[in-house]
């Protein structure tokens, strides 16, 4: 069974309210970023501390240049829609764009979102809610090599380090395909499911509903989500793992931070995230195994970053890159040494 296909239609305005960061827009850093030629234009209002780069439009300047979809490009905690953004989707409804949303509120469940869509026939695309039904996880083998990316904390590159491993890979002939599991990488996608709005009982189902069995050395690249030592979404990471039954997979790191994102709980150590996956993993794959280090070096200048890189690669034996920065081939290096085409049982 494939993943569902979206049919959203493009080109994007790309809508950013007022977050406070620009973490709290990574939904719309990731389109813009992968999907750059779909992304025409962005809405901020007063005191939005996120920019994509891109122009600025109001509504009416974003219908004019061909804009039929206006992307709530926000992650925030809970996954709401903030009361005063009501207006400005009811605004874009009535202008005739489609709305696009990766929150976990449904767009529809709001009367006024429902009720303008409906009056001018527009579509309502919830991303993060999907309309299959998944079984449980079985943890049976099946055909196919899989990778995962793990992270010391949540947003940390998870993401970025996959879709920049399916680019390399492919660029190198080998059969490889991003799988996403967040709402981001759905809308990069074009397929996928939010894992985080699967009932918790199905979760490693999901993975392997979206992972399927596959062709012995074809790879399916599986974006994570959360960490297995954040307080809130362990549960969800598991879920991810088990599923995944990765042979391989990847350490996501932001060396810049002190605390987890949104608790008080500091970040575990690389080597700690390296143990406790292949220790929770092999459950459902007795010999998965760590590929590389991905860091996100944005906050450091190129040589401090270089520095700490190769300090990674020797502490831990393992290809240490930020894949945005420096690209990914010392971990595809390191994948096809451990896991040679032809090899597959």
């Amino acid at each position: 069974m494939g993943a569902r296909e979206m049919q959203i239609e493009t080109p994007y305005l790309m809508f950013l309210g007022d977050v406070p960061d620009t973490l709290a827009a990574k939904t719309a850093y990731g389109i813009a970023d992968w999907r750059p030629d779909w992304c025409v234009g962005q809405l901020r209002l007063p005191g939005c501390a996120a920019d994509l780069g891109i122009p600025d439009l109001t509504l009416d300047e974003a219908v004019a240049k061909g804009c039929r979809t206006m992307v709530i490009g926000v992650a925030n905690a809970g996954g709401v829609l903030p009361t005063h953004w009501v207006s400005e989707v009811v605004a874009a409804l009535n202008a005739g764009l489609d709305i696009a949303s990766g929150l976990h509120v449904r767009l529809g469940s709001l009367p006024e979102i429902a009720e303008a869509a409906e009056k001018n026939g527009r579509q309502l695309h919830d991303v993060r809610h999907t309309t299959e039904t998944f079984d449980t996880g079985k943890g049976i083998r099946r055909p196919g090599r899989r990778l995962l990316s793990v992270g010391t904390d949540c947003s940390v590159g998870k993401k970025y380090t996959v879709l920049a491993l399916e680019r390399g890979m492919r660029e190198r002939g080998l059969d490889a395909d991003f799988r996403a599991t967040g709402q981001t990488g759905v809308f990069i996608s074009g397929r996928g499911v939010a894992i985080d709005a699967v009932v918790a009982d199905f979760i490693s189902g999901a993975v392997e509903w979206i992972a399927p069995a596959a062709d012995p050395d074809h790879w399916d690249l599986i974006e994570g989500q959360g960490s297995l030592y954040h307080p809130s979404f362990a549960g969800v990471s598991l879920g991810l793992l088990h599923g995944a039954q990765a042979d391989a997979f990847v350490v996501c790191h932001e060396p810049s931070r002190k605390a987890m994102r949104g608790v008080a709980h500091p970040l575990p150590s690389i080597q700690q995230v390296i143990d406790l996956t292949i220790q929770l993993g092999s459950l459902t794959n007795p010999g998965i195994c760590p590929v590389g280090i991905a860091v996100n070096t944005q906050k450091l200048g190129e040589d401090e970053a270089r520095t700490l890189l190769q300090d990674l690669t020797k502490e831990h034996g393992l290809p240490a890159t930020d894949p945005v920065r420096f690209g990914v081939d010392g971990i595809i290096d390191r994948l096809l040494a451990e896991f040679p085409a032809g090899s597959a049982a």
